[in-house]
């Protein structure tokens, strides 16, 4: 009952700030799937990376969530130093793997659309077909936060005998209209995600739940039980699940609305508030923090 407390007494003495916070929205990268994995058929191909229809597309997409108030950052500029550029062919797993990896600034979901484009020949015209199908991943946590797609109307035409690039023409005139329109709808569906982990998650600063691993080393099991009891007292906390446990480690998955600076913070200063010596280590690669006690605890 003393930790319990405790814990509540460390909310409200200010080591921890309770004052509301500005709603911040999602960091937000758009990335195309160009993988021809799924989806096509034999009259229906995955539009490349490198071609106009493609850049249509993601700019329509990231200026319609730019507009809606979220903050879009242009993949190239985040990923120049450490990633090869102007890949094609790339898969959902590879952008999520980049996407993961930023960190200046941290990108908090992502939104990957993938653009299909076909054409039925006739003798004497070509019926265009396109879709564009959208999902947006919560980067930390892996969930889906929602999907939809959106295709050109029917009745589209191109001249007989219409190739790739006479194809690429055709589709690119509705291109820009139908990434504006699944941009406005992944908005929505964000926004409703950013109103629903707000309304569950206690005193939820951030836009979307954060996700880590925290491993604790050298702490018996009574000290975990009162470390427990901190975590679930850490503003914007929304859930944890032990992973593995043994005699002197435990691990966590752990889900909080905080960034890792402000809970490195409380960590520290959990730390302190139980009487323990310890070193906190993070690293931003898979969100892992590692607190490892030192000392043994004081003796109040």
């Amino acid at each position: 009952m003393s930790r319990i407390v405790g814990a509540i007494l460390f909310c409200m003495a200010g080591l921890m700030p309770i004052a509301a916070y500005a709603e911040d929205r999602a960091n937000i990268l758009v990335m195309g799937e160009d993988a021809d994995e799924r989806g096509a058929t034999l009259d229906t191909v995955v539009v490349a990376r490198d071609t106009r229809v493609f850049k249509q597309v993601l700019e329509a997409i990231s200026d319609s969530l730019a507009q809606d108030g979220f903050d879009v950052y242009d993949e190239r500029a985040v990923t120049l130093d450490n990633f090869k550029q102007n890949r094609v062919g790339r898969t959902e797993a590879e952008l999520l793997d980049i996407a993961r990896s930023v960190q200046r600034p941290p990108i908090d979901a992502v939104a990957i659309f993938t653009v299909y484009a076909g054409a039925r020949k006739l003798a004497y015209t070509t019926d265009i077909y396109a879709r564009i199908t959208g999902r947006v991943v919560n980067v930390h946590t892996g969930q889906k936060i929602g999907n939809f797609e959106v295709t050109a109307p029917r009745g589209v035409k191109a001249p007989a005998g219409c190739e790739r690039d006479c194809l690429l023409e055709v589709i690119g005139r509705n291109a820009k209209s139908l990434g504006g329109d699944l941009g406005t709808v992944l908005s929505q569906q964000i926004t409703t995600a950013e109103a629903a982990n707000r309304a569950t998650a206690k005193d939820a600063p951030r836009a979307l739940p954060g996700a880590y691993t925290v491993v604790f080393s050298g702490f018996a099991p009574d000290e975990i039980s009162d470390v427990e009891e901190y975590l679930v007292a850490f503003k914007g906390y929304k859930l944890h699940r032990p992973v593995t446990t043994s005699p002197r480690s435990t691990q966590y998955w752990y889900e909080i609305d905080s960034d890792s600076a402000r809970l490195s913070r409380n960590l520290r200063m959990m730390l302190d508030r139980v009487g323990a010596e310890g070193r906190i280590t993070f690293s931003s690669t898979d969100n892992t923090f590692t607190v490892e006690k030192t000392a043994p605890a004081k003796i109040h």
